[in-house]
């Protein structure tokens, strides 16, 4: 009498254990994985012939581990691991690496401008809050001008307050008989708080938008106060084109800048109040994202704003040439951000 065939589930068993299939195959995960830490390191010179010709064999190895383990349930330990190292094989050995140059490219010319492009209606809010704090000040400054002293601290004034003549308001923007004079050499004093004021707040304006976007809109409001009260006073003595100029040659940028972090963190606080579908943290994180890249701009663009305020506001002294070049850099960085572009493939 012939004796029945064992159990398929008694040469299943054994064979297809996780510590059997492991005693099998580990050897190929463990050489894989080695290879792919000494890529991850020194790069593809790392390796010789012998393991470079290696490494597709047992990323295939690995593959075929996978999928062999997800179709007898192993454990799940194991099924992770494999995916991991599958995943990590696929990139290192297939997937497309850019060197570090053209990272930067592509950021400066698609990633910084799609998200600048992404936060346009941020961008116009801020753009219209801070307006409305110039507005307001400029508006209670020119009805009563004692309004100014409640704007513009008289430390920072330097003189340049209501009471200050329009021949002396006139040397300090550089084109008067007094420009070369020690205390009527400029708006420096002013300047350099200006400038300082606009950096603080807009890096504040960003950090503070996870707080649902008040304290953005609030301090970008603030930021249009101290600027609107000395346009007004520059404006009731018959300056104002003037000083527009000495403003504009370097405020299209810095502005330009601050308008950007605000709409940043709004972007960041909008997501919080309305996530949609996806829970608050998600949807922050996923507005972080394009904020961080929106922010990285706003540095670049404040540096530049630096170098005009420094070097070409003091040298030239011609108004019509500071409107100039201040309508040049504004359409500069409109075209930049917003003409869009097709992305290569390189």
């Amino acid at each position: 009498m012939i004796p029945p065939p064992p159990a398929a589930t008694t040469a299943a068993g054994p064979s297809f254990s996780t510590s059997h299939f492991r005693a099998e195959r580990e050897a190929d995960w463990i050489a894989f994985d080695e290879l792919l830490t000494k890529l991850e390191r020194r790069g593809a010179t790392a390796l010789s012939s012998e393991e470079l010709l290696e490494l597709p064999v047992l990323y295939r190895a690995t593959l075929s581990s996978l999928s062999i383990a997800r179709a007898t349930s192993l454990d799940r330990a194991l099924l992770d691991h494999l995916e991991a190292l599958s995943m990590r094989g696929y990139f290192l050995v297939y997937g497309v690496r850019e060197t570090r140059l053209n990272r930067l490219r592509r950021f400066f010319l698609y990633d910084w401008p799609a998200a600048v492009r992404a936060v346009w209606k941020e961008t116009l809010i801020i753009a219209l809050i801070m307006l409305l704090g110039v507005m307001t000040s400029w508006s209670l400054v020119a009805h009563n001008p004692e309004w100014f002293y409640n704007f513009v601290p008289a430390e920072l004034a330097g003189g340049r307050d209501p009471r200050a003549s329009a021949e002396y308001l006139q040397s300090t923007l550089g084109h008067g008989k007094a420009a070369g004079d020690e205390e009527t050499s400029g708006l420096h004093v002013f300047a350099t708080y200006l400038f300082t004021h606009n950096s603080r707040v807009s890096i504040m304006s960003f950090a503070l938008g996870f707080a649902f976007g008040v304290p953005t809109m609030m301090l970008e409001y603030y930021q249009g106060i101290s600027l609107g009260a000395m346009m007004a006073l520059f404006a009731s003595k018959g300056l104002g084109f003037d000083f527009g100029g000495w403003l504009f040659i370097h405020g299209t940028t810095e502005l330009f800048a601050a308008v950007l972090s605000g709409a940043a963190g709004l972007r960041i606080g909008a997501a919080v109040v309305f996530p949609g579908a996806r829970s608050r943290l998600q949807a922050a994180s996923d507005a972080g994202r394009t904020a961080g890249k929106v922010m990285v701009g706003v540095i670049i663009m404040l540096l530049v704003a630096g170098i005009l305020e420094g070097f070409g506001r003091q040298l030239i002294t011609d108004t019509a040439l500071r409107y100039g070049i201040g309508t040049v850099m504004l359409l500069l960085w409109l075209g930049y951000y917003y003409v869009s572009r097709r992305e290569d493939a390189t």
